[in-house]
């Protein structure tokens, strides 16, 4: 047998290695400063909650003021998410990368410094905007960048930074105003440490290949691509041309039953988890678990789990039978509840951690579909758009849950929600594409109506 012959240097075999270890960091580190992003957005919506009574008794405020700094990042996010993705088709994904952060940055520090409800409305509502922005900037560049094979588990990986970032600023939140009582100011400041951070990190991102292409500068394009994609995405980039971006475009009879799917799969998916998961300690203390807010800490955790299994599932089984059957199992779940609401709380109990596990493997598909069925010049806009008709369904869920609790009890209203389950489950049935393994030139293609594929 003869010994294995060493290659020569300089050769294939040597230089390979290295730059696909450089391809490899790129990704890893494109993927943490994105997520870094969404865990930003979770940690400031799940803290306001906790420091909400501190906070009225601090600034007197009414119950009008109550509500609008409850909404005000919703709001913002609202704003954000269609005016950060035209700029983003408009004048890159790169330099709004860096501004909308910076923004959020601002607003982080600003916090500490608040004297009047109408200032932490402001800041608040800013830094909506700026997260908001970043879902239609961060989304479409890591879709840009991603290889096929590993596309739906990166993107899926985002949800997850976003649940876990809610669930520990709940639980560090929930600490530091019982246990050491903290001022509600540096509470909510405390997102500045994990946005200079992202901050830092995202310095010196490039621009995406699939953008430069579509503003006719394909040379600088290729020569990114070369040294951050592999060969087979690379080679997806003959598809690209330069298009101008054109937000009627997400109604054109191409993309029309697109931005449908997208927009009420993301909100039949928030609308139930935003108003169980605000309101999950009165929801089951009312329901007769005892400790609510326990109750309410292991069914966050039950929804990072949820999200985990999404993201390792994803590329294996495909995205029509992660976004359905979860679907009809969460609507089973709340019927259940809603019909035998006061039969044993342990079953309620089970039945709301069946509901956020199974809503969180749906909802991290929400973090992948949008950023696939749209081309790259109104990616960033369908995104965006999508974004802020999610956040109708958050808000939505937030205020009409206690007043439909009160006016039609806990059990009505779990039916109500399961309802819109169903709803989620009926769109995606007829509307959602299996985009498993597609280049990203098939899984935007202009068909109308998304191909189902098995």
């Amino acid at each position: 047998m003869n010994p294995p012959v060493k290659p020569a240097p300089g050769s294939t075999v040597q230089s390979i290695a290295p730059q696909d270890t450089q391809k490899k960091k790129f990704l890893v580190k494109l993927s943490g400063v994105i997520a870094g992003g969404m865990f930003i957005d979770g940690f400031i919506l799940g803290g306001i909650g906790l420091v909400m009574p501190a906070l009225t008794a601090d600034l007197s405020l009414t119950a009008t003021w109550q509500g609008l700094i409850g909404a005000s990042a919703l709001i913002g996010i609202f704003f954000g998410g269609p005016i950060g993705g035209y700029l983003a088709d408009k004048v890159g994904r790169k330099p709004m990368f860096i501004v909308d952060l910076a923004i959020f940055l601002a607003g982080s520090a600003a916090q500490f410094f608040v004297a009047d409800a109408w200032q932490l409305f402001a800041i608040r509502l800013l830094m909506g905007m700026a997260i908001g922005a970043d879902y239609a900037i961060g989304w479409p560049l890591l879709v840009e960048f991603s290889p096929a094979r590993l596309r739906g588990k990166l993107m899926a990986f985002q949800e997850v930074a976003w649940y876990v970032g809610y669930l520990l600023s709940y639980a560090v939140g929930y600490y530091m105003s019982t246990s050491i009582h903290a001022d509600w100011r540096i509470i909510l400041g405390m997102s500045t440490v994990p946005s200079l951070i992202v901050f830092l990190l995202r310095l010196g991102s490039p621009e995406s290949p699939r953008w430069l292409i579509s503003k006719g500068r394909r040379e600088e394009a290729f020569a990114i691509a070369h040294q951050f994609m592999e060969e087979a995405d690379v080679k997806d980039l003959e598809h690209e041309k330069p298009e101008k971006p054109n937000f009627a475009k997400l109604f054109s009879p191409q993309y029309r039953n697109a931005t449908i799917f997208v927009c009420m799969y993301w909100v039949c998916n928030v609308t139930p988890y935003f108003a169980i998961a605000t309101f999950a300690p009165i929801v089951l203390e009312s329901l007769g678990v005892e400790d609510g807010l326990a109750g309410a800490l292991l069914l966050n955790g039950v929804v990072v789990a949820g999200s985990l299994a999404s993201m390792f599932l994803i590329e294996r089984v495909g995205r029509r039978k992660l976004s359905i059957p979860p679907m009809w199992i969460a609507a089973v779940a709340l019927v259940v509840i809603g019909l035998f609401a006061h039969v044993s709380p342990m079953i309620i109990l089970l039945s709301f951690m069946l509901f956020s596990f199974f809503n969180a493997v749906s909802t991290a598909l929400t973090g992948v579909y949008p950023g696939e069925v749209f081309p790259t010049e109104i990616r960033g806009a369908g995104v965006g758009f999508a974004t802020a008709f999610s956040r109708i369904g958050a808000a939505a869920g937030t205020f009409i849950l206690p007043m439909s609790v009160d006016g039609l009890g806990v059990g009505t209203t779990m039916l109500i929600a399961a309802g819109i389950c169903v709803v989620g489950a009926v769109i995606s049935q007829y509307l959602a594409p299996e985009t498993k393994g597609l280049s990203l030139s098939d899984t935007s293609a202009p068909l109308g109506k998304p191909a189902l594929q098995s």
